[in-house]
């Protein structure tokens, strides 16, 4: 079976294509290279370094594919505020002119890269499926409009909204982690972290057991053999949307202690105010995973920080 990985040089699509081989699938990527690397590419997929703007990458790159794995989108937040167009143009423009093309090629399955920013301020935890989703920035906007866009199309397709994705994976040609410029989320900037510039803790006054914010975090390799299952349990001409996390949180300082044990000493953190708009706790409700994809996630905080860890060594 022949795949189209769209961002496939980013931290998680390479993670996929590496898996994907592993798992004896052939594998193309689509990627612009704007926020994602050649290097994390093996030299057997084919790449097309290339736009889902563009009709004649797009063809390029969905010759002969089976099936879709769609990764490619602008995803910081706080970009989005700042640059509303550019995320509809990219994130939305990209999705439907990548949808059109799959028609032409006569291609119906995909599986979906989306988010639990989709959901916005939860009114209950654990998270569901079934809760109104109420994107609070850009970035949530543009990929829900992509799921009900999706969901309109006839395709045999699953959406999965992740929470916090973390941890590394060592492939054929080395370790697939985390490269973002500027570094934004909080495992590597744990990691990263010295007496001369501190890890911030934002808010140790929330209403959880030691005062700091609850994510739902989730081992990369757990996220991809994820999309493998649901690959193998596409809905015909439906489309499901299915959480991707944890099911269980991990505070700001569970993390750090967990960032501790993996480097052998104390990590420099400084308690900072609440930044706003964060909630104190989320968390994904993931029976549907389990039940639908036959899928439980096997790694802890402990192995996804002393994945990352090592993939910095």
């Amino acid at each position: 079976m022949k795949i189209l990985v769209t961002g496939g040089a980013g931290y998680i699509g390479s993670t996929a294509v590496a898996m994907l081989l592993d798992a004896g699938y052939e594998v193309v990527v689509i990627d612009d290279l704007s926020t994602g690397h050649a290097d994390s590419l093996p030299t057997e997929v084919k790449f097309v370094n290339g736009s889902l703007l563009s009709d004649t990458d797009l063809d390029n790159a969905l010759e002969g594919c089976d099936a879709v794995l769609h990764f490619a989108a602008k995803s910081l937040v706080g970009e989005s505020v700042e640059k509303p167009a550019l995320y509809e143009q990219v994130n939305v423009g990209g999705s439907k002119a990548l949808f059109a093309k799959m028609k032409e090629h006569g291609i119906s399955k995909i599986v979906l890269s989306s988010t639990a920013a989709t959901y916005g301020e939860p009114k209950r935890v654990p998270i569901s499926e079934n809760d109104e989703p109420a994107p609070k920035n850009p970035y949530g906007a543009t990929k829900l409009e992509i799921d009900r866009m999706v969901a309109a199309s006839g395709f045999s397709a699953i959406s999965l909204r992740y929470f916090n994705v973390a941890g590394a994976y060592k492939s054929k040609i080395g370790w697939l982690a985390e490269r973002h410029n500027p570094e934004t989320h909080l495992i590597p900037n744990v990691l990263r972290a010295t007496e001369a510039a501190p890890v911030k803790i934002f808010g140790t006054d929330w209403p959880t057991a030691d005062g700091t914010c609850i994510r739902d975090y989730i081992h990369v390799v757990d996220l991809i053999e994820a999309h493998i299952k649901a690959l193998e349990s596409l809905p015909q001409g439906k489309h499901e949307i299915i959480n991707l996390g944890s099911g269980d949180g991990y505070s700001v300082k569970e993390v750090i202690t967990a960032a501790e044990k993996a480097v052998g000493h104390k990590i420099a953190a400084i308690e900072s105010d609440r930044r706003a708009g964060d909630p104190a706790v989320l968390i994904a409700d993931v029976t549907k995973a389990r039940t639908f994809l036959d899928w439980s996630p096997t790694r802890n905080m402990d192995q996804m920080v002393l994945d990352t860890w090592n993939s910095m060594q």
